[in-house]
């Protein structure tokens, strides 16, 4: 897994390339790079899955705890260009129901802002 982040309209977005499973965990994990922008006063943060063809139980803990950190700062997490296979797992695994997904960047990004 490669995580890449670039900032866009004051949104923070993580490009994630590959699998998000324990064993691509190197030093630093998805949680972290989160947790590091929120510690940086960054509080509106999108993932981009249009690059991640798998994810495991680690890496849906993973997302739950970078919600989880986002909201209990005030801010936001957002989810953009996930497959259809990987919808399915967002929804056996509930998440779904707490995240916003867009099917596209510009959506997702405006939508930080029509709140």
């Amino acid at each position: 897994m490669e995580i890449n982040a670039r900032e866009k309209a004051d949104v923070i977005i993580f490009d994630i390339d590959g699998e998000i499973r324990r064993s691509d965990i190197t030093d630093i994990t998805l949680h972290q790079l989160v947790k590091d922008q929120l510690e940086g006063g960054k509080k509106n943060i999108l993932l981009n899955f249009e690059n991640v063809e798998f994810i495991d139980s680690f890496g849906v803990g993973e997302i739950l705890a970078s919600y989880i950190s986002t909201n209990n700062l005030g801010g936001k997490l957002k989810i953009a260009k996930i497959s259809k296979k990987l919808y399915l797992v967002f929804q056996v695994t509930m998440l779904t129901k707490v995240l916003e997904i867009f099917d596209e960047e510009e959506m997702a990004l405006d939508s930080f802002f029509k709140e």
